[in-house]
């Protein structure tokens, strides 16, 4: 007996019983993910531009702070150590914005998107998959300004394990802050307003201790810095490079990544709704 005679063996035919038939199956919700996010962050690193320029702004950054402002902020306060006080800086400058957004306008734009829209991967897997990249991608530019600082002097005292934390403490506010341009490039699919999306927090870098310590903020700027999330996430981040494992400035950074994630996540998910819906 054949497979063709075997029992059951029409139920995989078309309508004519001739011919089996071809159905999609969902891979799952993690396959989904890691197959976009493979994509995605192969096209960052294929591409220069996602990659190098972000890395010398921050070496840029740090050097000229340093250069500016060490000598007066260390007679000011001796034994304080500038140089480890701008690498937060200079961290936060490179990775906010960095994302592949701009791929996903162009996958938009291209007509790719609609295809994986209407394929069986999971509709969450379109975000996430490139959020995904960004964390990884967000580690890696992190991790060669942190290379540069540490080779003009600086270090860890929380030791290797608090480089570790680190990074991902700064990977994940990139990823928190990628919300906005997934949201605009899902609202818009335009690429020139998501490149627009990174003067959304210029203000946000500036209004804290972003230059100098917390308690030397004086005015409507200490006032504003008091609310300012980024103001926590340096605080949190510093303490894990100069102070060791205070906890407490550590918890108050992670809650800030949390909350600006929280907010910024649910228009980039209501717009990947949107983008995704049945019209």
């Amino acid at each position: 007996m054949t497979s063709r005679d075997a029992p059951g063996a029409d139920a995989g035919r078309g309508p004519a019983g001739d011919e089996p038939r071809v159905q999609a199956r969902n891979a799952g919700l993690l396959t989904d993910i890691a197959s976009i996010g493979r994509r995605a962050l192969r096209a960052a690193w294929r591409d220069p531009e996602a990659v190098v320029p972000p890395i010398i702004i921050g070496a840029f950054f740090f050097a000229i702070n340093v250069g500016a402002l060490q000598s007066v902020a260390e007679a000011t306060d001796p034994g304080f150590d500038f140089k480890a006080f701008q690498l937060s800086t200079a961290i936060v400058l490179t990775i906010t914005g960095t994302t592949r957004a701009i791929g996903l306008t162009l996958d938009i734009q291209g007509g790719y998107f609609d295809k994986l829209a209407l394929s069986p991967v999971h509709r969450s897997a379109l975000l996430t998959g490139h959020m995904l990249a960004d964390f990884l991608l967000a580690m890696g530019l992190a991790l060669a300004v942190t290379l540069v600082a540490m080779a003009v002097g600086v270090r860890f005292e929380t030791g290797p394990a608090g480089i570790v934390a680190y990074l991902v403490l700064a990977a994940l506010w990139s990823v928190a802050y990628a919300g906005v341009p997934y949201a605009l490039a899902l609202r818009t699919g335009n690429p020139t307003v998501v490149n627009q999306s990174f003067l959304i927090f210029f203000p946000f870098a500036f209004l804290t201790s972003a230059l100098v310590p917390e308690q030397a903020l004086t005015g409507w700027l200490a006032t504003v810095a008091k609310f300012n999330p980024v103001t926590y996430l340096l605080r949190g981040m510093r303490a894990l490079v100069s102070t060791g494992w205070e906890w407490s400035p550590i918890l108050q950074s992670l809650a800030a990544v949390l909350g600006i994630g929280l907010l910024t996540h649910t228009f980039a998910f209501l717009a990947l709704r949107g983008r995704t819906s049945v019209k």
